[in-house]
């Protein structure tokens, strides 16, 4: 009888181990399954996001390539301001006017670097220049040197015979007040026998560019109507000019004779160019 007891003890232990480690098997292979299912979920969480990566990626070089064929097509004429020696001979104010001008005036100088204003519009429009061109404009530029005699009509008359889509005047100004400062803007008049038809697309420019140089940290003055600029009454283009700060403000002539001021400038201008053909 104790034998059988003994026996039947035996064999409800060896039960019980058996019981135990099938258990553990069991749940050593849930875990393994476990891991194994969220190792895939990883795995393909982490293909989905390099797929919507590329896809971005893709999406972002199309789009910046349709935009550099887009700008391809647009030519933008700048004027930098101004020459070595001014034009005191008259021209009409534009076409078939009686009334005169000077064909191109001396302009400004700084005040305290002594830079003629001729020269700061020059190396200004060149970083403008870059910029439009690296965005894929095309740009062409009614002077690139100092030592030229180019009247304002004429300048307008380039532009017009080249097609240009936009121009941009790149001068400085002056003030017999010094502590008077600030860029400003100035475009065809509404109301201008002669720049009527360039005025709405001219303001619409202005605005943007208005707008991109204040958001840049620019003291900004104002958008001002023209309609006694010979170089807008020629113009059969839309057209802005930007006057960047007084050379009669000792500060601010002395800002604007850094490069990392002009290229700040002219970057903000170039962006705001970019934004108005986007959106034309």
């Amino acid at each position: 009888m104790r034998k059988k007891t003994y026996l039947l003890l035996v064999l409800l232990i060896i039960s019980l181990v058996s019981f135990g480690c099938s258990k553990s098997n069991v749940s050593s292979s849930e875990n393994t399954s476990t891991t194994s299912d969220t190792s895939q979920q990883d795995s393909d969480k982490s293909s989905e996001k390099a797929n919507q990566d590329k896809s971005q990626q893709d999406k972002s070089k199309k789009e910046g390539e349709i935009t550099e064929n887009k700008n391809q097509q647009c030519i933008i004429c700048i004027d930098p301001g101004h020459q070595t020696k001014g034009d005191m001979s008259e021209e009409p104010v534009g076409p078939g006017s009686s009334e005169t001008k000077f064909k191109v005036s001396w302009g400004t100088q700084g005040v305290s670097t002594n830079i003629p204003e001729y020269e700061l519009n020059l190396q200004a429009s060149k970083i403008l220049k870059q910029y439009l061109e690296d965005m894929g404009f095309k740009v062409i530029m009614t002077r690139e040197t100092n030592d030229v005699n180019i009247t304002n009509s004429e300048r307008a008359i380039f532009a017009n015979e080249n097609n240009a889509d936009l121009v941009i005047r790149i001068h400085a100004d002056g003030s017999e007040d010094s502590s008077v400062n600030g860029a400003s803007l100035h475009i065809p008049a509404s109301n201008g026998k002669y720049t009527a038809k360039i005025y709405e697309e001219s303001n619409k420019c202005a605005k943007i560019i208005f707008s991109d140089m204040k958001e840049a940290g620019f003291k900004v003055n104002n958008i001002y109507e023209r309609s006694d600029l010979t170089g807008f009454n020629w113009s059969e283009v839309p057209a802005v000019l930007v006057e960047m700060g007084f050379m009669s403000n000792p500060e601010e002539d002395e800002k604007m004779a850094e490069k990392s001021y002009q290229e700040k400038m002219m970057k903000a201008v170039a962006e705001a160019t970019q934004t108005y053909f986007d959106e034309k």
